[in-house]
């Protein structure tokens, strides 16, 4: 029974979840450096849990507007990064967007979108929410598998001789064909405990 109490508010809600408790596991493509993987979760400053849109039709009948379920859409998903003192990470998306379409010939030395063998220029990325306990890293509450990804867009990283204090950083934008999302990711992403009493609910 709903209830205004402030004590029955905080036993419901507990301690929330936290933004910045977050982990990103990003999986390149067969023949790319994936030992440098480790470095994508912990020089992310900022991601996103990938979110869908659901069409529309509108059927006009008898002076009324009939609403029926159309196709569904699946938003850019755009990550954040520091730049390491090597630019390693920056260099590596920046290769895997130029092994789907090179700068100077315009060719594609990755020409297929399967992620079977050489050829192929897409991989599976992860993105799961944590709680703050007493695991190490975070218990995983729920974990997003994005599906077929590839980048494009490496954006600019701005410079300048005020630039004072800070560290430099960049987005990556990726497109993706659909996601899934719930309990039993985690292993494929972050290999931290998974929250026991976590959600059940899944997206398939």
């Amino acid at each position: 029974m709903a209830t205004n109490n402030v004590s029955e508010f905080i036993k419901t809600i507990n301690q929330g979840i936290k933004p910045n408790m977050f982990s990103v596991d990003i999986s390149f493509p067969s023949g790319f450096k994936n030992e440098d993987k480790p470095l994508t979760n912990i020089l992310c400053k900022s991601a996103a849990l990938p979110g869908s849109n659901l069409g529309v039709i509108e059927v006009p009948f008898r002076g009324r507007t009939v609403k029926i379920a159309g196709d569904r859409t699946f938003d850019t998903w755009t990550a954040t990064f520091f730049a390491d003192a090597n630019m390693e990470i920056r260099g590596l998306f920046e290769e895997w967007a130029n092994s789907i379409n090179t700068h100077e010939a315009n060719t594609a030395t990755r020409f297929l979108p399967n992620t079977t063998g050489e050829t192929g220029y897409m991989a599976d990325l992860f993105v799961s929410q944590l709680e703050k306990d007493n695991q190490k890293g975070g218990s995983v509450i729920r974990t997003y598998q994005l599906h077929h990804c590839f980048p494009t867009n490496v954006s600019a990283i701005d410079l300048a001789y005020d630039s004072n204090d800070q560290i430099s950083e960049f987005t990556v934008e990726w497109q993706y064909s659909f996601f899934t999302a719930g309990k039993g990711l985690s292993g494929k992403a972050t290999g931290t405990a998974e929250k026991a009493t976590a959600s059940t609910r899944t997206v398939v």
